[in-house]
């Protein structure tokens, strides 16, 4: 199976609507917006997940198709950090994609002069956590509340790497621009 990083495409919108009507947790990590239209997926890959100086967001492609995102946002040169997500569509998950596509970006971001890359995720999504803690980001602390998604709130568990941190025993992912 092939797996890579490339920026998304227009081409990538079925597949982005696919991945946000098969699983409601996504549809609640973008937002609470639209996605279930093709052309509503294409104009948000081209408002939200293009490269720019603050953010970055590559498509996980698997045999061809998107089947996720991992991306940086609060890119911030001066103190060399950045905000570390990711996501998978519901079939793709349970194969290492998240955690090879986050340790991909990660090497590429210390590359590139970040010093520190900071995450965060729900306490109810252990398989967020398992996949910060094989791409080598170890728990930094508890943020009591900080998400709300309707009348709920969550609290977050945070993780950070550092550029000096071992790296994580991962294959990486080749990288297309």
């Amino acid at each position: 199976m092939a797996v890579e990083l490339r920026p998304w495409k227009d081409e990538d919108a079925a597949s982005l609507s696919d991945a946000s009507k098969g699983n409601l947790d996504l549809h609640t990590q973008f937002g609470g917006v639209d996605l279930s239209e093709v052309d509503h997926a294409r104009h948000y890959i081209r408002e939200h997940l293009t490269l720019t100086e603050s953010s970055r967001n590559w498509a996980i492609i698997s045999d061809g198709v998107a089947v996720g995102n991992v991306g940086l946002a609060a890119i911030e040169r001066r103190h060399g950090t950045a905000w570390a997500y990711y996501w998978l569509a519901t079939a793709a998950r349970g194969q290492g994609f998240a955690s090879r596509s986050l340790a991909t970006v990660a090497a590429e971001a210390f590359a590139d002069g970040i010093f520190r890359l900071e995450l965060g995720h729900r306490v109810n999504n252990p398989a967020s956590c398992t996949v910060a803690t094989r791409a080598g980001f170890p728990v930094e602390g508890l943020e009591r509340q900080k998400l709300q998604y309707g009348t709920e709130r969550f609290n977050v568990e945070t993780h950070a790497r550092l550029r000096t941190d071992p790296s994580p025993a991962l294959e990486l992912l080749p990288t297309a621009r």
